[in-house]
């Protein structure tokens, strides 16, 4: 019989070499998570140096602002043609400010030449060196920074620090009389998250703060209005509303995310309409000029409006409702709205939950319109209150873009947030060093 012969260590060798294979797997993913990680960190890098190349670019904007309103204070108007004699002059920061374009920024504060008609900003985000010398090293630079001054909505937002917004609005071509709705939205969507929440309670709308609410709750929001004529009497502003008509007027808006809740809120001039609960909040969130002016009526209650809002969303904002703006109480019949004393509030009268807010102006009270695609064709463009900031940044080959509201430099209308209160006796006729003075919040209803 053939003797078979065999080699001891075979099982060994495959050991080893399994062995060697598994750690090599191993390795080569530790360097492949070591080196996506790196570059991971530096796109993120990339990414807020870009976003604070943008951020550079709103700075500077507010800055050309700033420049054009001392400008237009000191009664200055465009130049008709641009000197190139490296100096800016407020006739070349007008002009630009009437001829925007990516470049303007740069054009205003000098950062571009005269002769450049364009061209990027690099940012000064130097580093030194060994040898003492300093280098931009992200190559970073803000590459079109624009300024609008006519823009389609106002917008800003409410906190328990600042719970008052006065707009006093100007409209493009237009005055105060062709105003006949405003949309107020609030409360952003992020297009993700589904709210649960109910401020309604047995039968009748409740005010509830959001610290007792167990999930996110849309606020509570108080929206004023203040108008008259183009001739009025003092006494036409305080007294109560004439007919269908007012000078003043105090709404207050409840989120419900439940329709058929809202529309038995309680309220007996509720703004949702009958029907089925479907569509957009626009439809069925809509007030009458009559059930505005009777909330400065005087001989009733000034019930709160309960607001459908979905709870998943419609839109930018959760919430929305369209007002019909009520006529002056005139002197005759032919007097129209002021444009000089036309303004609204916007309040958060319990101060929480932050919220951002959208005021839009429309030409039309046409429910039907309001409700359709064909609303934008009614929407007047606003200028003087806010402008908008449209910023490019760039680091190395990477961009971000940043959209900025900055409130215009105009303070002829300063609001008062706060009032002074003298408390003393009541046969005092000089101030004292021993009386009470307090000073508060007021919203001034």
């Amino acid at each position: 019989m053939k003797q078979v012969k065999t080699l001891k260590g075979a099982a060994s060798f495959y050991v080893v070499a399994f062995s060697t294979l598994i750690l090599v797997i191993i390795a080569t993913s530790f360097a492949t998570v070591i080196l996506s990680q790196v570059a991971r960190s530096m796109n993120d890098d990339l990414s807020q140096s870009a976003y604070d190349s943008a951020l550079a670019g709103v700075e500077d904007a507010k800055l050309a602002y700033a420049n054009y309103r001392r400008c237009i204070s000191a009664g200055k108007t465009a130049a008709s043609v641009i000197t190139q004699d490296g100096v800016v002059t407020c006739e070349e920061i007008i002009y630009w400010m009437e001829h925007p374009n990516c470049d303007m920024v740069g054009h205003i504060l000098g950062r571009l030449p005269d002769n450049q008609e364009s061209g990027e900003v690099e940012i000064s985000d130097t580093i030194a060196t060994n040898n003492g010398d300093v280098e931009n090293n992200l190559n970073q630079a803000y590459t079109c920074v624009e300024i609008k001054t006519l823009l389609s909505d106002y917008r800003a937002t409410l906190t328990s620090s600042n719970q008052v917004r006065a707009v006093k609005a100007e409209f493009e071509n237009m005055t105060a009389e062709a105003v006949k709705t405003v949309r107020l939205s609030w409360y952003a969507n992020s297009g993700n998250d589904v709210f649960h929440y109910n401020n309604f309670v047995n039968g009748r709308v409740a005010f509830m703060p959001a610290t007792s609410a167990s999930v996110a709750t849309p606020p509570t929001i108080e929206l004023q209005m203040v108008q008259t004529a183009e001739r009025f009497t003092f006494d036409k502003v305080v007294s109560k509303s004439v007919g269908n008509t007012t000078d003043r007027a105090t709404m207050y808006f409840v989120p419900i995310n439940d329709c058929n809740s809202a529309r038995s809120s309680g309220n007996t001039y509720t703004g949702l309409e009958t029907g089925n609960c479907t569509g957009t909040t626009e439809t069925h969130n809509q007030l009458s000029s009559a059930q505005v002016a009777k909330t400065n009526d005087q001989t009733i209650k000034n019930l709160p409006f309960g607001v459908w809002c979905p709870s998943n969303g419609v839109g930018t904002f959760m919430c929305s409702v369209d007002i019909e703006l009520p006529s002056p109480i005139a002197e005759n019949e032919t007097s129209s709205r002021n444009n000089d004393t036309f303004m609204l509030m916007v309040t958060l009268p319990y101060g929480q939950p932050d919220t951002d807010f959208s005021l839009e102006y429309y030409s039309t009270s046409d429910r039907n319109i309001l409700a359709s695609a064909y609303a934008s064709n009614y929407l007047l463009d606003i200028h003087g209150v806010q402008v908008e900031i449209d910023s490019t940044g760039r680091a190395n080959d990477l961009y971000r873009r940043v959209e900025a509201r900055l409130e215009s430099s105009d303070v002829s209308f300063p609001y008062p947030y706060y009032a002074m209160e003298l408390l003393g006796g009541s046969n005092q006729t000089v101030l004292e060093k021993n009386m009470t003075v307090t000073s508060e919040y007021n919203d001034y209803r």
